[in-house]
């Protein structure tokens, strides 16, 4: 069975799924993430939400958090696993680039290149926003790229993290303020 129950951000509404056990997925309602998720589920107030809102809540205001709520993943392919850890070791307040990761990639499988494309699609297919912080990774040469939860959400997420955001390349709907 699968659980959802909705949580109330600064940001909009963003949906907490679960097992019953573990967090399985956290986006945005309404954004791109919405579309990958099953729509079978049943709401329902579970510990594991409890444990996710008090993350968020905390995040929403600004502070760096010491805990993270019980998460899994099915089905990451040890690539997805690898990016995934990468990201989970960028602090709060810093970001890294997909080539960064990439790099990372390619020097711990002993290898001279890897795919910062390849890094992109394992980023895009994270299913635990904010918690995995995919809005921390950007494009190269400070391209402002690439996140299921909208790109506005995006700049505010780095901005509530103290991130300078005139220091990065917006795209053109955002300068347009599409």
């Amino acid at each position: 069975m699968i659980y959802r129950q909705t949580y109330k951000s600064p940001l909009g509404l963003i949906i907490m799924q679960s097992d019953g056990i573990y967090l399985t997925g956290l986006w945005f309602k309404d954004s791109r993430d919405d579309q990958k998720h099953t729509q079978n589920y049943s709401e329902q107030s579970l510990p594991i939400f409890d444990e996710t809102t008090s993350w968020l809540d905390t995040y929403f205001t600004g502070v760096a958090l010491s805990f993270t709520p019980k998460y899994k993943i099915d089905s990451l392919t040890p690539f997805s696993q690898m990016v995934t850890a990468i990201m989970n070791e960028i602090p709060f307040g810093s970001t890294i680039t997909y080539n960064d990761i990439a790099k990372k990639i390619a020097k711990t499988k002993g290898i001279t290149r890897m795919s910062a494309q390849a890094v992109g699609g394992a980023v895009g297919r994270n299913p635990i926003c904010l918690i995995i912080p995919c809005h921390r990774v950007m494009g190269s040469n400070g391209n402002l790229t690439g996140y299921g939860g909208g790109i506005k959400n995006k700049i505010k997420l780095l901005e509530l993290e103290g991130n300078d955001i005139s220091k990065y390349k917006l795209p053109k709907k955002v300068k347009n303020n599409e």
